[in-house]
């Protein structure tokens, strides 16, 4: 990804045989805050994501968004082909909030039922 800020998300699902599930899903978990040494905390809904697809034949594969504290799914993932784009994070900054670096826990999950 371009610029230097960007994170590449991606995912593929390999089917073996044709008992296998035809597709799989893309998930993406967060907790409800993000906080800081001080215990100070942002709302995670206040980080959001646009998508660009540089290095995937679909564009936007999987779509922009907000985190919301929980389980989200981002896309299904065909059997056999491999999703990606290129996000870029933003933070609404609706309020003051103290000084720190304020850290969270992301986790991108692709299950197969």
């Amino acid at each position: 990804p371009t610029p230097s800020t960007q994170l590449l998300i991606g995912a593929s699902y390999q089917r073996n045989n044709t008992g296998s599930p035809a597709s799989a899903t893309l998930r993406v978990s967060s907790p409800a805050t993000l906080v800081n040494a001080n215990g100070d905390t942002i709302p995670i809904s206040e980080i959001s994501w646009t998508v660009s697809a540089p290095g995937s034949g679909v564009p936007n594969v999987i779509p922009a968004g907000t985190f919301n504290g929980g389980s989200q799914v981002l896309a299904t993932i065909p059997a056999n082909i491999y999703i990606e784009n290129c996000h870029t994070f933003s933070f609404a900054n609706t309020a003051v909030r103290a000084a720190g670096t304020y850290t969270a826990r992301i986790t991108y999950t692709v299950t197969s039922p």
